[in-house]
């Protein structure tokens, strides 16, 4: 008998820890490959995390509050329709499939995103740059909400539905984000609690990557003449 066992008591039914523990049927390469391709929303949301973490970007933390309520809807709208999943599995910490929580997440993620690129991104002058950004956001909605399908974890109106709801909640949110939020991003700096937590704006930087990249070349070259300067 385990220590675990010695505390908890002999009777305990231990479960495993489902949220990412996708199946898929054995030997079957593409339902593997899918079943990789499901983990996306999980990628994105490390990703947003690590991006509020390290860089405290106020548009990328209010990004985030949005998909929090979409997941919000989401939990919502499942827990009153309650629909069965197509197939029945005991790893799921979820039984009910309408809507589909990952197709939902993907195209809420992949209208944002483009309307994002259409309006936010449009001072960048490669063309080409902003095309991917969109068509890769639309091919990942795209193949999660396909290998829900096919790994028989939603119908096919499960994750139709999904992404409409996705969709039109990123639509919303981004209008709400570009139209009210934006104008009052200034006056939400001033607070204390951003002054505290370090948020800053950088709505108005066409592009960031070259901004920081050369404020910090030149910081770097400053701080190297000053060390020279000391050590004669």
């Amino acid at each position: 008998m385990g220590a675990a066992d010695e505390l908890l008591g002999e009777d305990v039914v231990w479960v495993p820890l489902s949220l990412t523990l996708i199946e898929y049927p054995q030997g079957d390469l593409l339902g593997k490959l899918l079943a990789t391709i499901s983990l996306m929303p999980f990628a994105v949301l490390s990703g947003f995390v690590t991006l509020i973490l390290f860089r405290r970007d106020l548009h990328t933390i209010v990004f985030f509050g949005g998909v929090v309520i979409n997941e919000l809807l989401n939990y919502v709208l499942k827990h009153i329709i309650q629909e069965p999943r197509p197939m029945r599995r005991d790893t799921l910490y979820s039984e009910h499939g309408m809507p589909s929580t990952h197709a939902q997440f993907m195209w809420f993620i992949a209208a944002y995103m483009t309307l994002f690129v259409i309006y936010r991104l449009h001072q960048i002058s490669e063309k080409f740059w902003r095309i991917l950004i969109v068509l890769a956001c639309i091919a990942s909605a795209l193949l999660v909400t396909y290998s829900r399908i096919y790994l028989q974890y939603h119908t096919y109106s499960q994750v139709t539905y999904g992404a409409i709801i996705g969709a039109i909640v990123g639509i919303a949110w981004f209008i709400f984000v570009h139209n009210i939020l934006t104008p009052i991003f200034p006056v939400i700096l001033t607070w204390k609690l951003s002054e505290y937590l370090l948020i800053r704006d950088t709505t108005l930087i066409p592009n960031i990557l070259w901004f920081e990249y050369t404020h910090v070349r030149s910081e770097a070259r400053t701080r190297r003449k000053l060390v020279s300067m000391k050590s004669q």
